[in-house]
């Protein structure tokens, strides 16, 4: 799978004849007449060049699903021009990249997912919904499909606007990928999101684990630091919250006592 950003990008230089007060937006089906307009948004949108090869599978649906969105408000000429879109294609499940996230069910044949190969809305549409409906568009799709259980994308870890976009239509983060897309002989960490789809469960992510083990420790200091809080109490002291270390601290008028407790009674170091 070749390497490049496939993610909605924030920033575009493209002029574009100015949007309604009330602009009507409809998704439809990418077809052959969008060929040159697709194109022209890929440019000025991605920092990559897309082989023709690659917006002639779009045009033509073949092995790429694609969707479309057009404002109907739009003089004469330019109701029917795309203003954003998104493609994706089904992949075997067993060969993706979270294949090993996934708990199959055999009783389901070949199970499937669906990749978004690129998401993209012009600059002078932004902050109208228009990315999140076509990702919606993909995800109904996908739930109409019996085998498939997800779907995922690669996005670059610095588009953080993207990435608030992913999160909020509750895909997971489930990986980071060090150096993954190389942009103009730069190379660039990339996450990989996933949202599970048609029942499917998956184990926990490797980040997952990292994020739990952490609360843990967390939950386990606080616990530590309660039982400790309550013996010196027992014994007159009194107590400040640290809100920079979570822990607890004597006032100045206990710490004396404490020096000499200290290495019997805590396993704490306090400053």
């Amino acid at each position: 799978m070749s390497r490049f950003p496939r993610e909605s990008m924030e920033d575009s230089s493209m002029e574009d004849p100015s949007i309604s007060l009330r602009p009507a937006i409809c998704y439809r089906p990418i077809n052959p007449s969008d060929l040159e307009r697709l194109e022209q948004i890929h440019r000025d949108i991605f920092p990559i060049r897309y082989e023709s090869e690659f917006f002639q599978s779009v045009v033509s649906g073949c092995d790429i699903v694609s969707w479309g969105a057009v404002d109907r408000s739009r003089p004469d000429g330019h109701r029917d021009e795309l203003i954003g879109f998104v493609t994706a294609k089904i992949v075997l499940a067993r060969e993706s990249e979270i294949a090993d996230l996934i708990r199959y069910d055999s009783t389901k044949g070949e199970e499937t997912l669906v990749y978004i190969l690129t998401l993209g809305v012009v600059e002078t549409y932004r902050n109208l919904r228009i990315a999140s409906s076509l990702i919606n568009e993909v995800i109904k799709y996908a739930s109409g499909i019996p085998t498939c259980r997800g779907v995922y994308l690669h996005v670059i870890a610095h588009n953080n606007p993207a990435i608030r976009l992913y999160t909020r239509m509750s895909f997971r983060c489930v990986r980071r990928l060090h150096g993954f897309y190389l942009i103009s002989g730069q190379h660039f960490d990339a996450y990989l999101f996933a949202r599970f789809i048609n029942g499917a469960r998956s184990p926990c992510s490797p980040l997952e684990i990292v994020m739990l083990v952490v609360n843990y420790m967390r939950s386990g200091l606080k616990s530590v630091a309660s039982k400790l809080k309550k013996k010196e109490e027992g014994k007159g002291l009194k107590w400040i919250k640290c809100k920079d270390t979570r822990c607890l601290l004597p006032t100045q008028q206990t710490k004396r006592n404490l020096v000499s407790e200290r290495a019997s009674s805590s396993p704490y170091e306090c400053v």
